[in-house]
């Protein structure tokens, strides 16, 4: 019985880390393939190039997507600080 609480608590918490962390990682990814695809084309090896739009580009997901990050994190938090004493008294 410990195992499964224990269990689905890190479940809960890496479901949540994969929540607000996929949409900039997500973005991330196909910046960086289409701006490797263009130096591919264009022969450009520069490292700002591949750098810069990557970067520009996180940080404009996390500004939109920032106030729905907080509501999910808020929202694993105050599971969490609830579920405290039913959690302590199974794992007892």
């Amino acid at each position: 019985m410990n195992e499964i609480i224990i269990l689905q608590l890190g479940r809960d918490a890496l479901k949540t880390a994969l929540y607000v962390a996929g949409p900039a990682l997500i973005v991330s990814m196909i910046v960086g393939l289409s701006v490797s695809l263009f130096q591919v084309v264009t022969s450009l090896q520069d490292q700002t190039v591949a750098f810069v739009p990557k970067v520009l580009s996180v940080m404009v997901v996390i500004v939109i997507a920032f106030p729905w990050m907080v509501r999910v994190l808020i929202s694993f938090a105050t599971r969490m600080f609830t579920e405290f004493n039913l959690v302590t008294r199974m794992l007892s």
